[in-house]
């Protein structure tokens, strides 16, 4: 078999596995899903599961990377349609991550299972590109005067570990409409901390 036709059916193979990995894990939960089930809902064996991402944990962990880029790029497309400045394009980014705690598959999958299979979201691949995309924006702000000048990077983790502890919030919150505006509220007010001049 050519090269680039074997790539192509690992790709395939790999991508046939996320799907059935996030159908499973979203509506049965991490700990009820059944390898088994998962792979022959696609055609495959576990063999094919482990050869790919190692085991469950491995699949899980795939499955939150392709949610987690695909809200990142849901905030930035929330953010890009309100227009405005690049920090008020941030706090959209950031709020627009909170509101994802509503959808069903990202509390299940990201807010609930993750953090108790994978650990700390903070050393999450997805969550480091998050970071370095936040840490870049702010050092623009710094060095064009609209934010203080604290360390770009610290700033960073803070903003971004504030929404996604709200979402945890939201996610597991009873009220979790009413508990969203509190969450959003104090965000903006905690965010507006880093400005020079308040827009407010």
């Amino acid at each position: 078999m050519a090269p680039g036709k074997r790539a192509e059916m690992m790709e395939e193979t790999r991508a046939k596995l996320i799907a059935a990995g996030r159908k499973a894990f979203a509506e049965q939960g991490y700990a009820a899903a059944s390898m088994d089930e998962l792979t022959a809902s696609v055609g495959l064996t576990r063999g094919a599961l482990y050869h790919n991402f190692g085991d469950k944990k491995g699949l899980l962990q795939a499955v939150v990377n392709q949610l987690d880029g695909e809200i990142a790029a849901e905030a930035k497309e929330a953010a890009s349609r309100l227009g405005g400045s690049e920090w008020e394009s941030l706090m959209a980014e950031g709020i627009a991550y909170i509101e994802m705690a509503l959808k069903p598959e990202v509390q299940r999958i990201v807010l609930l299972d993750g953090p108790s299979v994978l650990g700390d979201p903070s050393q999450w691949p997805s969550q480091n590109v998050c970071l370095q995309t936040t840490t870049s924006a702010l050092e623009r702000l710094i060095a064009e005067g609209l934010v203080k000048p604290v360390d770009a990077e610290a700033a960073a983790r803070l903003l971004n570990g504030a929404a996604f502890n709200a979402a945890l919030w939201i996610a597991a919150s009873d009220d979790p409409q009413a508990d969203l505006k509190k969450a959003i509220d104090a965000f903006k007010v905690l965010g507006e901390g880093l400005l020079t001049t308040p827009t407010s």
